[in-house]
């Protein structure tokens, strides 16, 4: 009777001791997370301020050291708070490839940008034809394409949306998406950072142009891609004349895809963490600048 008591006692105190011990890692990890969760919005905060830095010094024409103008072209940044680190990335949404503006005649930058992430060309000539169709008025697909009658031939059914793009993870409804190729997967990014629903033109621009995005645009080579992303640190102010010279007459066939105007729309990365960056927390944030130094949320993801 005594060895029973004993035994049932030990399990009692084994199985206290377990719970005890899975409460403090539980409450250490959310501890951990909700720290790095704070200073990565802490680099958002930053990527917030400097666009509005940015804004108000992009003419400057002599550099204070330690009072540059960050780049929006979605290189990254760091910083610190107290013992924790973060790290941020700027990216002007007119630097993408804008998904709603996408016709018949520009289709040909997204089919490129699917081409040269290694999507083959049949898989890329139906998801580009697919996006076109899903948010055109109509019921008539392209070649390639698809419209509701294949949607409500699916084993969970849906009506193709025949009107604009609300959110990129929309995409993976459209015939031919996927989650790898719309956000990547290990050892290989997915084509998401390089689109955008928010931007207000029609054209790339390319002086924050992502180079994967400056590659997909009609007989622009690589080596002239890497030679518009240095005009950008010396003279940005150039760079469509750099390109008008290169490309001499037959600059007239690429000019309807890019521009240079200034945006107003932006897209910070930030990541919080305190020692190792692969447990970082992330949030996303898609803001449009006003007037009097104000600006709106458009979109929010966290963890992102």
């Amino acid at each position: 009777m005594v060895l029973w008591i004993l035994t049932f006692l030990t399990i009692i105190v084994l199985s206290f001791s377990l719970l005890v011990r899975t409460e403090v890692y539980s409450a250490l990890s959310f501890k951990i997370e909700t720290e790095n969760k704070y200073l990565a919005e802490a680099g958002m905060q930053r990527g917030i301020m400097e666009i509005f830095y940015n804004i108000a010094n992009k003419s400057q024409k002599v550099v204070i050291e330690g009072r540059e103008v960050l780049q929006t072209d979605g290189r990254e940044y760091s910083g610190a708070v107290g013992d924790g680190n973060y790290s941020f990335r700027i990216t002007d949404e007119s630097g993408k490839v804008n998904i709603n503006a996408l016709s018949d005649n520009t289709r040909i930058i997204f089919y490129n940008l699917l081409i040269n992430e290694g999507i083959p060309g049949e898989k890329a000539d139906i998801i580009a034809d697919s996006v076109m169709d899903w948010k055109d008025a109509d019921e008539l697909h392209r070649l390639n394409g698809a419209e509701s009658d294949y949607y409500m031939s699916l084993p969970a059914p849906y009506k193709s949306k025949n009107s604009n793009f609300d959110t990129l993870e929309e995409l993976l409804l459209v015939k031919g998406m996927t989650p790898e190729i719309l956000f990547g997967e290990e050892g290989k990014k997915g084509i998401a950072q390089l689109l955008t629903v928010y931007s207000t033109t029609n054209r790339i621009n390319v002086k924050t142009a992502p180079r994967e995005v400056l590659m997909a645009i009609p007989g622009l080579s690589s080596d002239l891609a890497d030679s518009v992303i240095t005009l950008r640190e010396t003279a940005p102010e150039e760079i469509i004349r750099h390109l008008q010279a290169s490309f001499g007459k037959s600059y007239d066939a690429i000019a309807p895809y890019i521009g240079a105007e200034d945006s107003n729309t932006y897209t910070i990365d930030a990541l919080g963490y305190k020692e190792d960056r692969k447990k970082g927390y992330s949030v996303r944030s898609t803001i449009i600048i006003g007037n009097n130094n104000k600006y709106r949320t458009v979109y929010y993801k966290s963890p992102a």
